[in-house]
């Protein structure tokens, strides 16, 4: 795992910038806005992609497959923590004294002169600053932004904008989420993961602390999560809090959720809101609540702010829906947690009526399987009718001798309610010939399962 350098000074011109991995959701919205400011970008990535084709689109020269060529002429490379060391491009940037940036790096390159709203946690980053930029642009702000998935409504995940204010998804899973000139953070929630990079959940919850004591403003938190509850007198900065609880300052009630969306009211300051989604789940009323908090203390009046949420559309690969074939209806979903499997199976639970919902997940990264392959099983055994495993999408991370998917499909108390197809074409297989009209195929990680869903929907036009 290449770590980004907190510390790292920041020249104002880097000169020809080159990503090695420009289709990656993060690095593709990063290179796009590099454009915007005039630099000059050239790119590569392992697979062409629509991704790699809207970049093309706007004048980046992209090579598919990495070879030290492509890196020869830049000045400036951006890799991400993901990127194996052994890459050619960056053994070449390296051995010649090419200024190698973290993504994350290269983002604080962007951000350094603006207002910037970071938004934090370890569940609902994505959607969070979606909604708030959407919102904002509704009451006629024009924010740049930078986000870890496409917005629905604009087809891109970043874009530059006339206004003072930054929004971005701010990543904890390395750290730098720390390194940000924050004017005003949101934490949305505080849940153990990536103890492979912080080696300690003490040392995870320390990096949190000190997101929230580096905002310059203040820090909008969730105080419903008792992890946030616990690390809350330690912060040093304003606190506005959000969620379900009484006595918070912005309090979502009479949450109903539908096939169609989600309605709730907000309370704040004795003030009611009428809150209209037009996503589906529960849990994102909560995430729409720390968004009004946001926007509220961006000053957005509160009524105006909870309208304005009613233009969001959703975001890519949250509970995204691919296709309907003899009535089965398949979507992909991002939850690679059993926290967030929990939400997307219940949104799923919320929509598919009658029918019966068949998960196939793919478990991402070997460590959080080798800890949590309980954790997901129950998730699954509790949301989902049929659960099919496939093997685990490593990342990061080398092979851990003994972990597969099966630690996940041992884990089920009901062995009838799972199976382990490490095979995709069998995995397809099996999903399609499980399913009758009326049910939900969905696909759960942040790997690469989404690959998956075409030879699904051919499968269910075989019938």
């Amino acid at each position: 795992m290449i770590a980004p350098d907190l510390f790292a000074e920041l020249p104002d011109n880097l000169g020809r910038v080159h990503f090695i991995g420009i289709g990656g959701s993060g690095m593709s919205g990063i290179a796009r806005m590099f454009v915007e400011r005039g630099v000059s970008v050239s790119g590569s990535d392992r697979a062409d992609s629509a991704t790699v084709k809207a970049l093309r689109a706007i004048g980046v020269p992209i090579q598919i497959g990495h070879d030290p060529v492509a890196v020869q002429e830049a000045d400036t490379v951006v890799v991400t923590g993901a990127l194996w060391t052994d890459n050619p491009e960056y053994q070449w940037a390296i051995a010649n004294g090419i200024r190698i940036l973290h993504r994350s790096n290269a983002l604080n390159w962007l951000v350094r002169e603006s207002r910037v709203v970071a938004v934090a946690g370890a569940h609902g980053k994505t959607t969070s600053t979606a909604m708030i930029v959407t919102a904002l642009r509704a009451v006629g702000r024009d924010p740049s932004f930078v986000n870890g998935g496409v917005l629905a409504d604009l087809g891109v995940s970043a874009g530059s904008g006339a206004d003072s204010e930054f929004i971005i998804e701010a990543d904890e899973s390395d750290g730098s989420f720390v390194m940000y000139p924050t004017a005003l953070g949101l934490i949305t929630n505080i849940d153990s993961d990536h103890l492979d990079h912080y080696g300690s959940e003490s040392a995870f919850e320390d990096a949190f602390v000190a997101f929230a004591n580096g905002c310059s403003e203040s820090v909008v938190v969730s105080g419903d999560d008792p992890t946030i509850v616990r690390l809350m007198p330690r912060f040093t900065r304003p606190i506005v809090t959000f969620g379900q609880s009484e006595g918070l300052d912005f309090r979502v009630a009479d949450i109903r959720s539908t096939a169609d969306g989600v309605s709730a009211r907000i309370f704040h300051a004795g003030e009611v809101g009428e809150l209209r989604l037009a996503v589906a789940g529960a849990h994102n009323a909560v995430n729409a609540t720390g968004a009004v908090a946001v926007l509220v203390s961006l000053g957005v009046p509160f009524g105006q702010a909870c309208s304005a949420l009613e233009q969001f559309r959703g975001t890519g690969r949250r509970f995204e829906l691919h296709g309907t074939v003899r009535g089965v209806r398949v979507y992909d979903d991002y939850a690679h947690h059993p926290r967030e499997v929990r939400a997307a199976l219940d949104t799923a639970r919320s929509v598919v009526g009658a029918g019966r919902v068949i998960a196939v997940h793919q478990p991402h990264l070997y460590s959080r399987t080798r800890d949590m392959a309980a954790d997901f099983a129950r998730e699954y055994e509790r949301g989902a009718d049929f659960t099919i495993v496939l093997d685990v999408f490593g990342a990061r991370e080398d092979p851990i001798e003994g972990v597969t998917g099966a630690l996940v499909s041992a884990a089920f108390t009901d062995v009838e309610q799972v199976r382990f197809c490490p095979d995709w074409s069998e995995a397809a297989h099996v999903a399609a010939e499980y399913a009758r009209e009326g049910d939900i195929i969905m696909t759960l990680s942040c790997g690469d399962v989404y690959r998956i869903i075409p030879t699904v929907l051919a499968e269910l036009e075989l019938g």
